[in-house]
């Protein structure tokens, strides 16, 4: 399997990865722990389901990992396209990824509380959850300046579908203005769902395409030819 193709195909697993480990842990583990408008239920949930919680933030460091990987093998791939673009989805997911860090330290921190309890318990867990998810709306900035890069090498290797690379760049700045909006006008809920949508469509068209296709044959044939040292001059002889 040539080179780029494996490249691309670790990269969309790596992908697929964060996809996975960020629906787990923020969408189904967390929703069953923090109550947002009950701080003593919130320290119930954490006495009581010990396991799902260590799970949580377990999940919190695989998206660490599998962002930061992602990340680097995006820069891999698209390097030889654009390296300022490649560059900054790299630099982008890894600040995501140290910000989601901080939220798993945070959560960490919520449990030894809840085992251990010390002074009023639960205000300082709800504090710790709130913080965590604050944290993860915030991210949401950097994980839409990653796509918007990531469009970008889409659209100037020609490697993938143009339609792929232009709605990445929307997705992206969907996904900056969802953010604002979830915190300037925190009322407006669907509109805020409805400006990450096409970030959600090209995010998994591009792991689907990664793995199944990888790149277009003429990246190959460009990459082989890159490879390819130049012709040795000829000697002339007598």
């Amino acid at each position: 399997m040539p080179a780029l193709i494996r490249t691309a195909r670790t990269t969309g697993m790596l992908y697929l990865g964060l996809a996975i480990t960020g629906a787990l842990g923020f969408l189904l583990i967390r929703p069953r722990l923090f109550a947002a408008d009950d701080p003593s239920a919130t320290l119930a949930n954490l006495v009581q389901h010990q396991s799902l919680a260590r799970a949580g933030v377990a999940f919190e460091l695989l998206i660490v990992i599998t962002q930061a990987f992602a990340a680097a093998w995006f820069y891999r791939l698209f390097r030889t396209a654009d390296a300022r673009a490649a560059g900054a989805i790299a630099a982008f997911g890894l600040i995501n990824a140290v910000v989601i860090l901080v939220s798993a330290a945070l959560l960490a921190t919520a449990l030894d509380i809840a085992l251990d309890p010390a002074g009023d318990a639960a205000a300082t867990i709800q504090l710790l959850y709130l913080t965590s998810g604050n944290l993860w709306g915030v991210g949401g900035l950097f994980f839409g300046l990653w796509l918007i890069p990531m469009g970008i090498c889409v659209l100037r290797s020609n490697w993938m579908p143009r339609p792929l690379g232009h709605i990445l760049v929307g997705g992206g700045i969907g996904y900056l203005l969802s953010t604002f909006i979830g915190y300037l006008a925190p009322e407006a809920h669907a509109v805020a769902d409805a400006l990450v949508l096409p970030a959600t469509v090209g995010e998994f068209w591009m792991i689907g395409y990664l793995l199944t296709r990888g790149v277009r044959g003429h990246a190959l044939d460009q990459a082989l030819s890159d490879r390819q040292p130049e012709a040795a001059p000829e000697t002339i002889s007598g």
